[in-house]
C-alpha cells in the first residue's frame, strides 16, 4: 500500500543546541550533521547564522558536507538576518532559509509592541526578501499554537503568495492539546485558499509532555513535515523526539504515513548525540532509553521469552538495539533465571531450577540486579 511521506526536519543543531551546557564546536556539529544525512532526515536546520561567528561558520561547513538533505538557516524577519543566512548557505546543494515572526496576540503586544497589520506586513516582506536569495523558503508563525486561527490563516495565505514553500505552525510553548493542535492544522488546510502550494510543518514543544502526540495529530490532519530533535532535546522541556514520531508512524500502518528515516541507525545516533552534547538519555525514554527493551517483572519476562510480541510492539533490531534485555531482580521468575543461566552454559532441570531459584531470591533481595557473573556463585551455593 502506498504511504504518504512525512518529511523530517531535524533541528538538533539549532533548537536542540539551545539547551544550557550543550554548545557544540563546529567539528562536533559536522559529525552529527553527517550522521543526520545518513539517517535520512530531509532537512537539517544547521543553525542561526547571525547569532554568532561560530554559528555562521558551522552552517557554512555543514553546507559543504551534506549530500542529500536540505540545509536550513534560521532568521528573524530582519533583512540583515536573511542576508547573513543566505551567505552561510551558498555551498549547500539544497539551501533553505527559515524566516518568520510571532503571530499570537501575546507576542504582537508584549514582544513587538505592534499590531496585526504591521506583523502581516513584516512577514510578507521577510519572505519576499528571502526569496531573492533561495527558492526554498520556510515561514514560521511563532506561537501559532496560541494564535487566532483566522489571523493565522491570513498570514499563511499572504506568505505563500510571497513565495513561502513551507509553513511552520509552532506550538512554541507546548500549550496545545493534541485535538486542539490537530484542529488548527485542519482549519488551515480548509481555510487557506492557496495551501496546495506549500507544505504545513509541525514544530511542537514538550512543556506538557505532548510534543509527540501533537505532531502526530498534525500529520493526521494534513501536515507533511515534522520538526524534531534527536532524543527530544531542546529548550525547557525539549522538542518533539525524532525517534518517537518516526516509530509511531512506522508502527501504525493504518495512518498510511511514513518517513525516509533508516530506523536501524536510531539508537546509535541517540548515543552519539548524547555523548557529544553531554545530555544523558533518561533510562525510560521511549525507543532509545536503556530500559526501552528491558524487562524485570517475572510475568513480562516469561511472556517475552515465549514470544517477544507479548510485551514489545517494536523489534529492538528495527531501531538498532541488539536484543531485548532480561534483567534479573527480586521480581524475576524462574523462566528468566533459566533463560539467563542457559545463556552462560547452564541447562537447569526443573528440580535444579527450583533449588537455584531459592538461592537466587535471597541474593536478589540484597543486590538490586543480579548479573551473569553472579550466577555461577548462586548455582554453586545451591548444591546441585
Amino acid at each position: 500500500m502506498h504511504k504518504d511521506k512525512v518529511k523530517i526536519f531535524d533541528t538538533t543543531l539549532r533548537d536542540g543546541e539551545q539547551v544550557p551546557g550543550c554548545k557544540l564546536e563546529t567539528k562536533q556539529k559536522l559529525v552529527i550533521a553527517k550522521r543526520l544525512d545518513q539517517l535520512g532526515v530531509d532537512i537539517i536546520e544547521a543553525g542561526f547564522p547571525i547569532s554568532s561567528p561560530g554559528d555562521f561558520n558551522s552552517v557554512v561547513e555543514i553546507s559543504k558536507i551534506v549530500k542529500n538533505a536540505s540545509v536550513c538557516g534560521l532568521t528573524r524577519a530582519v533583512k540583515k538576518d536573511i542576508e547573513v543566512a543566505a551567505e552561510s548557505l551558498k555551498k549547500a546543494v539544497k539551501p533553505r532559509i527559515h524566516t518568520g515572526i510571532g503571530t499570537s496576540d501575546s507576542h504582537i503586544k508584549h514582544k513587538f509592541n505592534s499590531n496585526r497589520d504591521d506583523i502581516l506586513e513584516r512577514a510578507v516582506a521577510a519572505v519576499k526578501y528571502a526569496k531573492k536569495f533561495v527558492d526554498d523558503i520556510e515561514f514560521y508563525a511563532e506561537d501559532a499554537g496560541r494564535t487566532d486561527n483566522d489571523f493565522l490563516a491570513t498570514v499563511c495565505e499572504k506568505v505563500i503568495d510571497a513565495g513561502a514553500t513551507v509553513l511552520n505552525i509552532p506550538d512554541t510553548t507546548g500549550y496545545c492539546l493534541p485535538n486542539e493542535y490537530g484542529k488548527k492544522i485542519k482549519f488551515l488546510i480548509n481555510n487557506v485558499p492557496n495551501i496546495d502550494k506549500a507544505i504545513i510543518s509541525c514544530h511542537c514543544h514538550n512543556d506538557l509532555g505532548l510534543a509527540t502526540a501533537n505532531s502526530i495529530e498534525g500529520v493526521i490532519n494534513g501536515a507533511r513535515q515534522i520538526e524534531c530533535t534527536i532524543n527530544g532535546i531542546g529548550e525547557r522541556a525539549g522538542n518533539t523526539s525524532l525517534e518517537e514520531v518516526v516509530m509511531v508512524l512506522r508502527q501504525h500502518n493504518e495512518l498510511n504515513l511514513d518517513t525516509n528515516i533508516n530506523s536501524k541507525l536510531l539508537y546509535d545516533t541517540s548515543q552519539m548525540v548524547s555523548e557529544l552534547m553531554g545530555m544523558i538519555v533518561q533510562p525510560n525514554k521511549a525507543i532509545v532509553g536503556s530500559n526501552a527493551f528491558a524487562h524485570s517483572s517475572g510475568i513480562h519476562q516469561d511472556g517475552v521469552i515465549k514470544n517477544r510480541e507479548t510485551y514489545e510492539i517494536i523489534n529492538p533490531h528495527d531501531v538498532g538495539v541488539n536484543e531485548s534485555a532480561i534483567l534479573l531482580t527480586a521480581r524475576s521468575g524462574r523462566a528468566a533465571l533459566a533463560f539467563r543461566a542457559k545463556k552462560i552454559g547452564y541447562n537447569l532441570s526443573k528440580i535444579q531450577l527450583d533449588k537455584v531459584y531459592h538461592e537466587f531470591l535471597k541474593f536478589a533481595d540484597i543486590k538490586k540486579e543480579v548479573t551473569d557473573s553472579d550466577l555461577p556463585h548462586i548455582i554453586k551455593l545451591s548444591n546441585i
